[in-house]
């Protein structure tokens, strides 16, 4: 299948610094930030930042996962899934600012799901969304607070977000097909 590649190597470095820059703006020193990456490529992507967040500052931040797997809407559409692995950073969310990350905004609902997990596991003071890509078309109103990068997209279009971790490659490329 014939694709463009929207984000090169380079450009997801370059767009996951300036995200962590943006938080540690937005938080003045992320001392209070948890980043939950959302099950698969949003985990490494939120590691990613932990590590650009202590280049720039000296201060680690704690990193959990969360699988959204049985707070999907669309559970009877797809075949079975296997639950995957929620794993909170030792002192847990509760009163701390959780940034979820995931790899591509699309539609909103893998962020409802997210949103409706994170409420079993704890109240955490705030709640941020940080993205590689959005591509918009929202079905519910779900904004992100740090972008790596906006991609207007056609409904037909596909943005599929590869990284070293999962994949073997950095890459984000735009095919044409049905969105996942």
């Amino acid at each position: 299948m014939a694709y463009k590649v929207i984000l090169a190597e380079t450009d997801i470095h370059r767009v996951l610094d300036r995200i962590a820059h943006q938080i540690l703006e937005k938080t003045q020193g992320a001392g209070d930030v948890v980043l939950l990456g959302i099950a698969t490529r949003g985990v490494p992507l939120a590691q990613r930042l932990a590590e650009r967040i202590l280049a720039f500052e000296q201060q680690p931040t704690p990193v959990g996962t969360l699988d959204i797997t049985l707070y999907r809407d669309d559970l009877n559409r797809h075949s079975t899934r296997a639950v995957g692995h929620t794993e909170l950073p030792t002192g847990g969310i509760d009163g701390r600012r959780v940034i979820l990350v995931d790899d591509v905004l699309f539609s909103g609902r893998t962020v409802r799901a997210a949103l409706d997990a994170l409420s079993d596991l704890g109240r955490p003071a705030a709640v941020q969304l940080a993205v590689l890509v959005d591509r918009g078309h929202r079905q519910l109103p779900i904004r992100a607070d740090y972008v790596g990068k906006n991609i207007p997209t056609a409904l037909a279009e596909q943005v599929r977000v590869l990284l070293k971790e999962t994949d073997g490659t950095d890459e984000v490329r735009l095919t044409e097909g049905t969105p996942a």
